[in-house]
Formats: structure tokens, C-alpha cells, sequence
């Protein structure tokens, strides 16, 4: 067997008493999309922070590509939309990209930082104050930023939020072209046609636990919330 684009071992994240995640096991190969579902309060933020190497697990393990994400080394392959938009508000568009383009080591970082503004159609307002920009705009600046430096694993927590559907195609497009490349992308969404979509993979966390883990089939696709019917609660 290759091995894993990502692997994750029984972990278990605690907040004081309370276990956010409880022996969450689940193993990704590469080129996979995983659709991560579960409702407000599963622990799907809780297990994407850990993924992207932001928090560290109380029990268990994390590698990606048999490295764990908290290597400054192997973050740096790592792409991440979290949830709430990153971006610097004092900055332009531009320098924005062309700051995250310098820290990835990017040759030429002016150049891919044009290069991406324009595949997410911002190339126009280049210039313009992030803090100036709608939430659309700055999402599709947020996901310009997660694809400029061409990551081993994608991790989208709720990419879509605030996106017209135009943008959602666009970022629809965007993950294809990266899983076809060898990424591999692990997607939150509460917008389960579009998640279904994209995913080969679908996880249900319920309370903390992996309540499914499995390929997505064609009943998935013909009702995004075949789910949460067979494996947990109701859809809200």
C-alpha cells in the first residue's frame, strides 16, 4: 500500500474535561477529496486545526506524507481556507498575495501574485484595500492566498461562504485542477450539493466521533443528505 497523503491515528482533543474529538482514525490517499460533514459543535473545526498544524491533538497522531503538520517544513505544503477570511486589511490585493508569495519562497513572488489575482478575476483591483473589498471578494482573495504556492493538502473550512455561484465554479475548477495535479483537499461546507460535487470521500463527525468514513457514492451525490439519514442527525 502507498503510502498516505495524510494520516490520522486515533486522535483525541480536549478542552479542559470535555473531548472535542474522541480516537478519530481516518486515512486520506493522495488525490482524494474528503467532503468532512457534521453539524455545529461535531468537531469539524477542532479536527481541521489540527490537520493544518495550527493546535496540537491531546492523544493521537497527525502526518501528512508520514510528517507531522506542526514541522515548519511540512506546513508550508499545507493551503488553508479557515473558517472567517484571513487576510491583511491594511494591504492591497497585491501585496496581500505577494507577502504569502515571499514567505512560500516563491521565485518571481510579484509575478504569481498577478498570476493568481487573476485566475480569481481580482486582477483588476489589484490596488485596491483589502478592507475595502466585499466579503466575496475578499473570500476569493482568501482562496488565491491557499492556492499560490501549489500545496500537497488543501484544507477548506466553509470555502463557499460568501461567494456567488460564478465563484463557486471558479473554486470548483480551481480544486479539480489541484486534485488532478496529486493534491489532496479535505472540504467543510455546510453546502452539501457543491461539497458532494467535488469529493470522492465523505467523513460524518457526530460529537467528536467518526461516525462514517467512506467513498462517496452515486446515493450521495442524488441526496447530499444520505449521510446524516443513514449515519447521524438530520441535516439542519
Amino acid at each position: 500500500m502507498s503510502e498516505a497523503a495524510l494520516a490520522v491515528h486515533e486522535v483525541w482533543k480536549y478542552f479542559g474535561d470535555f473531548p472535542a474529538l474522541r480516537k478519530v482514525t481516518l486515512r486520506v490517499d493522495p488525490g482524494s477529496c474528503v467532503a468532512l460533514l457534521g453539524r455545529n459543535g461535531a468537531g469539524k473545526t477542532t479536527l481541521l486545526k489540527i490537520l493544518a498544524g495550527l493546535a496540537a491533538p491531546s492523544e493521537g497522531t497527525i502526518l501528512l506524507e508520514g510528517k507531522s503538520p506542526r514541522d515548519a517544513a511540512t506546513r508550508s505544503r499545507i493551503g488553508l481556507i479557515g473558517h472567517g477570511i484571513a487576510v491583511y486589511d491594511e494591504l492591497t490585493a497585491l501585496e496581500n498575495l505577494e507577502v504569502f508569495a515571499q514567505l512560500y519562497g516563491i521565485a518571481q513572488p510579484r509575478e504569481a501574485a498577478r498570476e493568481w489575482l487573476r485566475r480569481v478575476n481580482l486582477g483588476h483591483v489589484e490596488n485596491g484595500k483589502a478592507r475595502e473589498f466585499s466579503r466575496g471578494m475578499r473570500q476569493r482573495l482568501a482562496v488565491a492566498r491557499a492556492f499560490l504556492h501549489s500545496p500537497k493538502l488543501l484544507i477548506l473550512d466553509e470555502p463557499f461562504t460568501g461567494l456567488d455561484d460564478r465563484s463557486i465554479g471558479l473554486l470548483q475548477a480551481l480544486l479539480r485542477d489541484a486534485l488532478a495535479t496529486g493534491a489532496t483537499a479535505i472540504l467543510s461546507t455546510h453546502q452539501l450539493p457543491e461539497a458532494m460535487e467535488l469529493a470522492t470521500h465523505v467523513a460524518l463527525l457526530n460529537r467528536g466521533q467518526l461516525a462514517f468514513a467512506g467513498e462517496r457514492t452515486a446515493e450521495m451525490l442524488a441526496d447530499p443528505n444520505w449521510v446524516y439519514k443513514h449515519y447521524g442527525e438530520a441535516a439542519a
